[in-house]
């Protein structure tokens, strides 16, 4: 199984949980992930974490870190523009730009993981909120409309069986 993570995930990770200059070991796990291709992070949602970004820093260590990582961590491949397209018809066929902008990134996440929905999951903090329409729509809602299997940070630390020890 490859787990795609949302950019929520490693920023959560770093800010509210497990910072890297504290928890250094949950980086490390994460690196030896990607490494085994278990776990990877979509181009276009690495790009979501560079500093330029709302609220993202230069000096920012989580950025370092993926910098660093880069050619462990990133998904090496282009996502398919047929498979994106079908993602963002789950939002609605008829977004404007303003909506275009609101969805940010995504539809790539999850078009990546609509490539092989067998062993591909989706990793993201977003929870399930149905009644959300259009851009608004949250990345779950969106998963199990088109059946790709989805989790949060907690899951995927238990099913890679991460440990401090």
């Amino acid at each position: 199984m490859l787990y795609l993570l949302d950019a929520n995930v490693l920023i959560d990770a770093h800010y509210k949980a497990y910072p890297i200059d504290r928890i250094p070991e949950f980086w490390g796990w994460l690196v030896n992930c990607g490494e085994q291709q278990r776990v990877k992070v979509p181009l276009e949602i690495y790009q979501e974490i560079l500093p330029g970004n709302p609220g993202r820093d230069v000096e920012d260590l989580l950025y370092n870190w993926l910098k660093e990582y880069k050619a462990t961590i990133c998904l090496d491949e282009a996502v398919d523009n047929s498979l994106l397209q079908r993602v963002i018809e789950q939002y609605a066929p008829d977004l404007c730009d303003e909506e275009f902008e609101t969805l940010g990134r995504d539809p790539f996440l999850i078009a990546y993981a609509l490539h092989d929905t067998k062993q591909r999951t989706v990793v993201t903090n977003e929870v399930s909120k149905p009644k959300k329409k259009r851009a608004n729509r949250h990345i779950p809602d969106v998963c199990k409309n088109l059946n790709i299997r989805h989790c949060n940070t907690w899951q995927l630390i238990k099913e890679l069986d991460f440990r401090t020890r």
